[in-house]
């Protein structure tokens, strides 16, 4: 080894929030692992819009926190206005979200980066990726950085976000780079080429930034954030904070005909771009073209942070050209005289997409890679956040040579991400929906520590102070469920009385004055249990039906075609899926219950039982 060789257990690749996610769980199972990333200024940056959480986004920030990830502390010491969104729904409809003080959001993730044991931050810029081969086997064993100099590992997590061979767009201006004001990345992406690696290109925008005190915010209407802000980490207490309000105002039909008028220049419709961008978040151009009958489009302003000006559009993602947009907010209520500070653009970059990785998010033909974040094709924070803590708990386990861990479909959003990612891939960029999730009611944010902080104290994942404090919660829970069933309140007993759907917490501490001592979290999670009882016990029901299906195995490396009445398009969509149950094999596009009735067959036929099978290797 030179003086310019170093070596670590796990590599990440990326400082964002997949990256800074994945280097601190390697971390803390303890291996050395090191967080590389071309600028250390941007360690946790907010590159699109300043925020964290939102519908089914918030629920994934409350797993991250419940296996101990940074996001939700993060959030919370940071966060300029809280707002728990679907209140008038349901509770697996509540979904917390939170602006942030971007600049602050983003110091505060690299110092808890710093501080963390075993973890190595540097400035480097990949350039390409070692792997070696062993028979038919190849292996990752470190990367080469800008410079000459290599670090070995036998993990790498690679979490690039948009750089990868990125272009920004602003109308007919093309200029290399991943996020305004920096540069891309083209040697990973020869490296994966070179490596047999699939990719594929993606388009994401982002809308102007407007200087606040151009603002008429007479003309907007306000928004305030919640009388009682909901904290994202379960290890934090009440929040007590100075909220900033956000405003809300519309685009009309002048703005639209101005639009209309200068579609042949903007890069998504003259052919520029041809991308893929994701379709539940459209540009205005596309909110324009899809949805001719509307007159108007909400659009929210919302401020960057306490100690800056700046104010993130949202709703008006837009590559049109700069003298597009500067005409567009002169027609737009209250924005008449906003001076723009950055203008909108759209990026093209590669993702590899993520069908070629198993479910811990490892790739299916180079060992010890993984991958984690947009590079998977998926955008948002909370998913890139997500992944990463996965991709780096299971890069350290494979260190350690542990079994891969990951969440199930029951178990979380997370969960549901992971599988629908290997399992169907994508073909626009993935954004979390609660419609995703067919067990939602099991997967609510209120209970995330309580599905999810058992698993991370086995695991290794978690602090002595989180475990502590989840145990005095559950002390706290039981203690009420106990005095609720062996109280009585008009002669019947006290769970029975609160499942009535008038009765709420306060009623029934007035009835029963044991209960005053319990804390709002538990008391929370005791009304929920009780009320909703019925619709749980539904649900584990058929989780047990699904699992039966989960435990029906599929060996490693599995050859479909061997069975001959399959037909030819499942064989192919089998083949390149490789699922691991027939649980997951049936979630496969296109894969029908005939195929599934013939591949259950073939798996339990006598030869295959007998253990005959010439693939049944692993």
């Amino acid at each position: 080894m030179t003086d310019t060789t170093y070596q670590y257990d796990v590599i990440v690749i990326g400082a964002g929030h997949a990256g800074t996610e994945a280097a601190a769980a390697a971390a803390r199972l303890g291996v050395r692992t090191a967080l590389l990333t071309t600028n250390l200024d941007t360690v946790g940056q907010m590159s699109c819009n300043p925020a964290i959480g939102g519908v089914a986004k918030g629920q994934i920030v409350r797993e991250v926190d419940a296996l101990g990830g940074l996001m939700g502390q993060a959030i919370d010491a940071t966060g300029i206005q809280f707002r728990l969104l679907n209140r008038r729904k349901g509770p697996a409809m509540h979904s917390p979200r939170a602006q942030a003080d971007k600049k602050a959001y983003q110091n505060l993730i690299k110092y808890q980066i710093e501080c963390i044991e075993n973890l190595d931050l540097r400035q480097e810029t990949v350039e390409d990726l070692i792997v070696v081969s062993q028979g038919t086997e190849r292996r990752i064993v470190g990367v080469k950085v800008r410079g000459g100099a290599e670090y070995l590992a036998g993990a790498v997590v690679l979490t690039t976000g948009t750089f990868l061979q990125a272009i920004m767009h602003t109308g007919e201006a093309k200029t290399a780079g991943g996020r305004a004001g920096e540069g891309t990345t083209a040697g990973i992406s020869g490296a994966l080429r070179r490596l047999k690696i699939e990719i594929d290109r993606f388009k994401t925008g982002t809308p102007p930034r407007l200087n606040a005190r151009t603002i008429d915010y007479q003309a907007v209407e306000e928004q305030p954030g919640d009388e009682e802000p909901q904290p994202f980490s379960f290890l934090t207490g009440r929040l007590s904070i100075s909220q900033l309000p956000c405003h809300i105002t519309y685009t009309n039909q002048k703005v639209h005909d101005l639009i209309r008028d200068n579609l042949e220049r903007a890069p998504m419709y003259s052919g520029q771009i041809n991308s893929r961008g994701p379709r539940y978040c459209p540009s205005i151009e596309d909110k324009v073209v899809r949805f001719s009958e509307k007159d108007g489009h909400q659009l929210f302003l919302e401020p960057e942070g306490h100690k800056t000006q700046e104010v993130y559009v949202n709703g008006i993602s837009t590559s049109l050209p700069r003298d597009v947009q500067d005409k567009m907010f002169r027609l737009i209520p209250g924005l008449e005289n906003a001076s723009i500070m950055r203008y909108g653009y759209a990026v093209e970059y590669d993702f590899c997409p993520p069908t070629q990785l198993w479910s811990h998010l490892e790739s299916k033909t180079i060992g010890g890679l993984f991958f984690a974040g947009q590079i998977n094709g998926t955008t948002g924070y909370e998913e890139a956040a997500g992944q990463g803590l996965i991709a780096g708990l299971n890069a350290a386990r494979k260190i350690k040579q542990f079994d891969p861990w990951v969440p199930t479909r029951d178990q979380a959003y997370i969960g549901v991400l992971l599988d629908d990612l290997v399992t169907a891939g994508t073909d626009e960029p993935y954004r979390m929906f609660t419609s995703r999730a067919e067990y939602r009611l099991l997967l609510r944010q209120d209970n995330a520590d309580r599905r999810l902080t058992p698993i991370a104290q086995e695991l290794g994942l978690i602090t002595l102070q989180r475990a502590e404090r989840f145990t005095e919660k559950m002390r706290q829970i039981e203690s009420a469920m106990q005095i609720l069933k062996t109280s009585r309140v008009e002669q019947v007993a006290g769970d029975t009385y609160l499942r009535r759907p008038e009765v709420d917490w306060a009623e029934m501490c007035q009835r029963i004055e044991a209960l005053r001592p319990i804390n709002a979290e538990a008391a929370q999670q005791c009304v929920y249990d009780i009320k909703y009882e019925g619709y749980v016990t539904r649900q584990k029901m058929e989780v047990e039906k699904q699992q039966r299906l989960s435990t029906k195995r599929i060996p490693a490396n599995f050859d479909f075609h061997q069975i001959k009445p399959l037909r030819n398009e499942a064989k192919e969509k089998l083949g390149r899926v490789s699922p691991q149950s027939l649980d997951q094999a049936k979630r496969i596009s296109g894969i029908t219950p005939a195929d599934i009735a013939l591949i259950l067959a073939h798996l339990e036929s006598p030869s295959k039982k007998m253990g005959n099978h010439q693939n049944d290797s692993k």
